[in-house]
């Protein structure tokens, strides 16, 4: 009788049992929404899916009366530019205090400490001295989003390089490769495909870190019209905006998988 950890699903069954969770997730959310509505009509906690796609539509498809704009557009743009500065600022620094301190020494011994103590400040504590050292306005939030990431990124980097097969090294330098031909041809391309990937599991603590900081002072952004209308229990604007962000954050994790996937196509064969 064959064990079950070797019983393994074909791929037609796999993706059908990985809609399952959200389809249950689906019918529940419609009972609750019809018991809640059946027993008050007026019911603002489990809106109706019509009631959310007409929010929205409003939202997506009605100049705003003050602004002149759509604010559904205007607020995912906004958040995923800060989003996109924050993140590429983060992987430009990561690649190269990482490779700084995961390769050479004394780097390693002067800073290492410095970043692993920054690595455990809850970057949503910091929130208030941002406030006040860069003011209200987006440099603070993109600084948050820096300063939450980042260091994770260093770290991970830096410990990769470490674990790098220390003959590949000396090789190099029997070659007589340069300290800057090690790091650009023989760390930097293996490292690549690992800091995209550390990217992708950074996206949701980064959407958070935005989130937090566009919820408490921002005039524009996907979490401050969040928490605008939570004072309304618009739970209509509030459950389809959570969903975009979920969407947003896995679009997000999926074209950087497929970016991945096509500069480094051996990275995923060479991985262990």
């Amino acid at each position: 009788m064959p064990r079950i950890i070797n019983i393994k699903p074909n791929p037609r069954i796999a993706r059908f049992l990985g809609l399952v969770p959200f389809i249950a997730l689906i019918i529940l959310y419609l009972i609750c929404s019809e018991i809640r509505l059946h027993a008050n009509p007026n019911d603002k906690l489990l809106p109706p899916f019509s009631a959310m796609g007409s929010a929205i539509s409003h939202l997506a498809f009605s100049e705003d009366a003050r602004t002149g704009q759509y604010l559904f557009w205007a607020d995912t743009f906004s958040s995923l530019r800060r989003l996109a500065i924050g993140l590429g600022t983060s992987f430009v620094i990561a690649i190269v205090v990482g490779t700084l301190l995961g390769l050479i020494p004394y780097p390693a011994a002067l800073a290492n400490p410095f970043v692993a103590v920054l690595a455990l400040v809850p970057p949503l504590a910091l929130l208030p001295i941002l406030f006040i050292a860069f003011g209200l306005d987006e440099l603070s939030k993109i600084v948050l989003i820096i300063l939450g990431v980042t260091p994770y990124l260093i770290r991970d980097l830096a410990l990769r390089i470490e674990q790098m097969p220390y003959e590949l090294l000396v090789k190099a330098q029997t070659m007589g490769a340069s300290t800057w031909q090690i790091m650009t041809r023989i760390v930097l391309p293996q490292m690549l495909p690992r800091v995209l990937d550390g990217l992708r599991f950074s996206i949701g603590p980064a959407w958070l870190f935005l989130i937090a900081a566009e919820a408490i002072a921002s005039t524009d952004g996907l979490g401050y019209r969040i928490f605008l209308v939570r004072r309304y229990l618009a739970m209509d604007i509030i459950i389809p905006y959570v969903i975009w962000i979920t969407a947003l954050a896995f679009l997000m994790d999926y074209g950087l998988r497929i970016l991945s996937a096509r500069l480094f196509p051996w990275a995923k064969a060479a991985a262990p």
